[in-house]
């Protein structure tokens, strides 16, 4: 049974219409699936169907842990979205419901070879000067947190000191209860830091400098 519905497969196939660049969507699963894993590797070959710049490849996070491994890969579902090389943009858990815009956002960006942050955001970003991994915790019917999920993986393109995942924290109630996330978006900052809301892609790169001792 199809994930997307037609009217939806139309819409995003228009959209996705305009890519300039390769698209690579590596999905992890497993040979005995998790919960999530047959819908969100469905989903991704699926969304690659419809544009020709967009390649799916599924993979398992057993068989393959070697590879699992170069990609940083924690936990399934995962999706990495990559083009010629890998910009650090992650996804844990179904994009579904908010989130799928995300995804296709993601997948724009990549295939555009543009992050789309202005020229101040890029000179805050040169002051970072050690790796930065964001993690933004949502859920599926939480309209505020695709914009942050967004924020943060152009700001891992547009810096390669940072790399940004989004967790569907509904998929990962362990995830949820170790950052004790109360409200969503939540974003936490290498562990140590975090904030809540869906906040300015200036106020987060702020945020990230307060982190990492450089603001």
């Amino acid at each position: 049974m199809a994930v997307l519905k037609e009217k939806d497969r139309k819409e995003v196939g228009q959209l996705l219409a305009g890519l300039t660049h390769d698209v690579r969507l590596l999905m992890f699963t497993q040979e005995h699936e998790c919960q999530w894993c047959e819908t969100t590797r469905e989903l991704v070959t699926e969304v690659a169907e419809l544009a020709p710049k967009l390649n799916a490849e599924i993979h398992d996070f057993v068989a393959e842990k070697d590879l699992a491994g170069e990609y940083g890969i924690r936990r399934v579902p995962a999706i990495v979205v990559m083009g010629a090389r890998d910009v650090g943009i992650r996804f844990y858990g179904v994009p579904a419901g908010y989130e799928f815009a995300a995804l296709l956002e993601a997948i724009q960006a990549v295939g555009r070879n543009a992050h789309g942050l202005p020229d101040g955001v890029i000179t805050e970003l040169s002051r970072i000067e050690q790796p930065v991994h964001l993690q933004v915790m949502v859920t599926p019917t939480c309209p505020y947190c695709a914009p942050a999920v967004v924020a943060a993986h152009r700001l891992a393109m547009a810096s390669d000191q940072i790399s940004a995942d989004m967790v569907e924290v509904s998929e990962f109630p362990q995830i949820a209860m170790r950052y004790q996330v109360q409200g969503v978006p939540k974003t936490i900052i290498n562990e140590d830091a975090s904030f809540v809301g869906s906040q300015p892609v200036t106020n987060v790169v702020q945020e990230i400098l307060k982190a990492v001792g450089g603001a």
